[in-house]
């Protein structure tokens, strides 16, 4: 039934932002709902809402900080800020289950959570989304102090569509970015239908996180995690495209494929495969992060 609830959200989300249409409300649910996996003490993550961290005139442009209870005056942790991808038009996506929840595995882990909305990559325009991300970032990173984030510890973790948003920070990454986590990416926009059918050439060859990768500079380490079944249009073989160049530039990439998954596979089921790549990611994040 989840399997069926992502796929359908898939589809009819896809359609209903083609057409500009609104998103059914059993769909909306589905897209809702949390990460497959829970730790203790991820309730009693001490939250802030909706901080607007760019002065676009856009309602949705705000962000949310998850930090670990009973930290003391000036204390600072390493902090993973969340991508999201493409979501129904106008929606504040960091309320998503997904990303809400996420938020409170990282500071049940003794890191901090940030979520954040951006303009949508698709439809809007991927540079905008590009220059939200950048913002967002730069918020965290200049006000660092009263979020109680360490500013030079940060991973950047990025899911579906949002994959594009992590190609500036592929090649020569700055000494900040610990590391990169990349979920069911779409990683090669020049070979996507649906880009090439909305964004000019110019913008989808400066946004491809596949065509950046020749680039020389610092890498920093990359966990991407692979679904078998990934059903969104041109995905898969762009994302398998993007690992073979990764591999053969030596790249620092550390991958988890999961055999016969869909799309968003960790909030459709707790399989066994699934939580273990749940698990292997969070250890990735604290290694990079605090060791």
């Amino acid at each position: 039934m989840r399997l069926l609830l992502a796929l359908a959200f898939t589809l009819i989300a896809g359609a209903a932002m083609a057409q500009n249409l609104p998103i059914p409300p059993n769909v909306l649910a589905a897209a809702r709902r949390p990460v497959v996996m829970t730790l203790p003490g991820m309730d009693q993550a001490v939250v802030t809402k909706d901080i607007r961290y760019s002065d676009v005139a856009e309602a949705r442009v705000a962000m949310d900080v998850y930090r670990p209870p009973g930290l003391k005056a000036g204390e600072r942790r390493p902090a993973v800020i969340f991508i999201h991808g493409g979501g129904p038009p106008g929606a504040p996506m960091k309320e998503m289950g997904v990303y809400t929840s996420y938020g409170r595995l990282m500071a049940a882990q003794g890191l901090v959570g940030v979520t954040f909305t951006h303009r949508q990559g698709y439809p809007e325009g991927t540079a905008a989304g590009g220059a939200d991300v950048a913002a967002a970032i730069a918020y965290v990173r200049a006000h660092a102090a009263e979020l109680s984030i360490d500013p030079d510890r940060l991973c950047l973790a990025a899911y579906s569509l949002g994959g594009a948003m992590l190609t500036p920070y592929l090649r020569d990454a700055p000494p900040w970015l610990r590391c990169i986590v990349a979920y069911y990416p779409m990683m090669d926009l020049e070979a996507s239908a649906r880009h090439r059918a909305g964004e000019k050439a110019e913008v989808l060859a400066a946004w491809s996180p596949l065509r950046h990768l020749v680039d020389p500079g610092r890498k920093a380490p990359l966990f991407l995690a692979r679904a078998g079944a990934d059903e969104i249009p041109d995905l898969l073989p762009g994302l398998d495209r993007f690992i073979a160049e990764a591999i053969r530039r030596d790249y620092p990439l550390t991958l988890a494929n999961n055999p016969g998954a869909p799309h968003s596979f960790d909030i459709t089921g707790p399989t066994p495969r699934t939580l273990e790549i749940l698990a292997e990611t969070f250890a990735f994040l604290r290694r990079h992060l605090e060791g």
